[in-house]
């Protein structure tokens, strides 16, 4: 893994800040949060199956982060040739809701919440930022991690036009955060919410909990790879001091 300390140098360069002073972690839910990527992936298949539709487990992966309407309309124009609007994509993943939900609840990832205690003793503000619409997780998300999450510095797909791998989602986060790009990091686990990340000019984490190989993540500008949310939590100390060894050189943008 490249150091962090030239990560950090390299993310600067490449947006032309002068400062990295984090301030905000945007977390993704869906294999980040919540081990929730598995049951994800049966929902999809079998809904999409049901309406006709062919949607492999590594196709659930790859699509990940997107908002499911938009998802849906995709695959139904790439392989029907038929452009579904928002009302009618909608019913599809509803469909897909109901699988998922039967499928009983997801469990917390391991090594988050211990990661979230780090930054909140840290003082940095928490944040979520998901392309779900997935309520029975949604609704969770305060209960299952008291006192470091709230809903009001939440962005789910009901907040954006546009999702993920565009940057609104993440840019929303910041906004609600209260703070620049060069004051967040984004931890990420799948390819379409780095790339959101990155043009939303944050450094991005990512972390791979999924079947994908470690290239389908860097390959999209994330800053910094681990392969499990316990390597990331280990490391953030040493982040946090990284960051703190960074001096100012040129003007934000």
């Amino acid at each position: 893994m490249t150091s962090i300390i030239t990560s950090i140098s390299e993310y600067k360069a490449r947006h032309g800040f002068g400062s990295f002073t984090p301030k905000a972690v945007l977390f993704d839910m869906d294999g980040v949060i919540y081990d929730s990527m598995p049951h994800h992936a049966i929902a999809w298949t079998e809904s999409m199956a049901e309406a006709g539709i062919r949607m492999s487990v590594s196709e659930a992966y790859e699509y990940e982060g997107m908002r499911g309407v938009e998802t849906i309309g995709r695959l139904f124009e790439k392989q029907k040739g038929i452009k579904l609007d928002e009302k009618h994509a909608q019913k599809y993943y509803d469909r897909k809701s109901e699988i998922f939900a039967s499928l009983g609840p997801a469990r917390k990832m391991e090594g988050v919440e211990e990661l979230m205690h780090l930054i909140h003793s840290d003082g940095l503000v928490i944040g979520v930022v998901t392309g779900s619409g997935q309520k029975s997780l949604l609704n969770r998300l305060e209960k299952d991690f008291p006192g470091l999450l709230h809903k009001e510095l939440m962005v789910t797909s009901s907040d954006v036009k546009i999702g993920k791998p565009a940057p609104d989602p993440y840019l929303q986060g910041l906004k609600k955060c209260g703070v620049e790009p060069w004051e967040a990091i984004v931890v990420e686990n799948a390819p379409l919410g780095v790339k959101a990340a990155v043009a939303a000019r944050i450094f991005t984490v990512a972390v791979n909990t999924g079947p994908l190989p470690n290239s389908k993540l860097t390959e999209q500008g994330s800053s910094l790879i681990f392969n499990r949310m316990t390597d990331f939590r280990d490391h953030w100390h040493e982040l946090m001091a990284a960051a703190r060894q960074q001096p100012t050189t040129i003007e934000e943008k």
